[in-house]
């Protein structure tokens, strides 16, 4: 339904997470009963992973040893090739100075700390040191560097690219210099591709045409970035993983071949990844939450990709704090109320309180619209600053 901003401009209303609820079905499961996997097929090549979880490419999420954590626990995390670990041998001395920062410093001193150049040599050792942990090595770079920067990821033998920006289109048009053709690209490229990020039916279904397995949906919804006031773009959740999920029915019809929906940011809580599956999302990619785990190399600080561009910062460092272990926060136990740990805990009790068995059917679940969602009969907790009143 279109509402009229003006004489001359319509609009969509769009929805993000805590706006919908998910309705129950008239059956309940046995959570044991629960498959919450998540699985792609490349070239006749199966990954699995037991959670339906990236982690962000975030410098203050994602370092290597955590990357190996991360796959241990049945996870997947993606480390930024052009971040604080491919720029310094030594990253750990540049996430303290981070740490260290005033907020109102934090944006001006980061900016410099960026300037140092990436390094191809540790591109491919660090892609090295997540396969020499057990684990697929996933490694995000941005349009404008992944011809310049890949060789030296396959070199360290990448699994999957992730090519990601805050948003990536299938038509860069230039007038300045030759862009990177995506279809060419991912087609000739030996490892499966994600690309993103996207926020509409058509920018999604664009992607997909280019034979990406899977695309990023979500612009400006994540805890760090403020591109939606920057530059005032962006869609809300809920809705935007809505239409994503419309193209990928589209694009399997026209090609026979399912891309997987997976939404990027946004995500605070186990309630919030199911009302992303329940969208259309086939998997979530989610940063803050996990900046808060104890491996997490941003000593409880979280920032994203753009917060350091040299003349347009789009992000900011926010405090995440710690607030358990890697496993507490993925599968528990959770020793909070607030559903920021076990998260696909969450989930499947979420999807066999609502009676469905995998996340395709899970996918089928009716949401409502529900603006009273967050505080209906939740006075005390608000006032005393508990549970949902945090």
């Amino acid at each position: 339904m279109e509402i009229e901003i003006g004489r001359g401009k319509t609009a969509r209303r769009a929805y993000g997470f805590d706006d919908v609820a998910i309705v129950p079905s008239r059956r309940t499961r046995d959570p044991r009963d629960v498959d919450i996997h998540w699985e792609f097929s490349f070239r006749g090549k199966t990954f699995d992973f037991p959670l339906p979880v990236l982690a962000s490419a975030m410098d203050g999420v994602v370092d290597p040893a955590f990357a190996i954590e991360m796959g241990k626990l049945g996870g997947l995390a993606v480390l930024n090739l052009e971040g604080i670990q491919t720029r310094y041998e030594n990253a750990g001395e540049q996430l303290d100075r981070i740490a260290s920062f005033s907020k109102e410093s934090a944006t001006r001193e980061m900016q410099e700390i960026y300037k140092e150049p990436v390094k191809a040599a540790l591109i491919t050792q660090r892609v090295k040191e997540i396969k020499d942990g057990g684990v697929l090595a996933a490694c995000s770079l941005t349009p404008q560097n992944v011809e310049k920067y890949v060789d030296a990821a396959l070199a360290g033998g990448l699994d999957m690219l992730v090519i990601q920006g805050t948003v990536v289109s299938a038509e860069h048009v230039s007038t300045h210099e030759k862009p990177l053709d995506l279809n060419t690209f991912i087609r000739d490229l030996d490892v499966p591709v994600v690309v993103g990020g996207c926020c509409s039916y058509s920018g999604a279904l664009h992607l997909m045409r280019t034979g990406a397995v899977g695309v990023l949906v979500g612009v400006g919804p994540g805890h760090a970035c403020t591109s939606r006031r920057v530059l005032g773009i962006g869609v809300p959740q809920c809705t935007a993983i809505a239409d994503a999920a419309a193209a990928r029915m589209r694009h399997l019809d026209e090609t026979g071949v399912y891309c997987h929906v997976i939404a990027d940011g946004g995500m605070r809580t186990g309630g919030d990844i199911a009302k992303a599956i329940v969208c259309g999302a086939d998997t979530v990619m989610i940063g803050s939450p996990l900046a808060a785990a104890g491996e997490a190399p941003g000593r409880g600080y979280h920032w994203g990709m753009a917060t350091f561009h040299p003349d347009l910062p789009r992000g900011t460092r926010v405090y995440a704090g710690t607030k358990g272990s890697l496993e507490e926060i993925l599968t528990g136990p959770a020793r909070e109320n607030d559903g920021t740990l076990n998260l696909f805990g969450a989930l499947r009790t979420s999807m066999s309180t609502c009676g469905y068995e995998n996340l395709k059917t899970f996918q089928k679940a009716e949401v409502m619209v529900a603006p009273s969602l967050q505080t209906e009969g939740k006075a005390l907790q608000k006032e005393q600053g508990v549970g949902m009143g945090r």
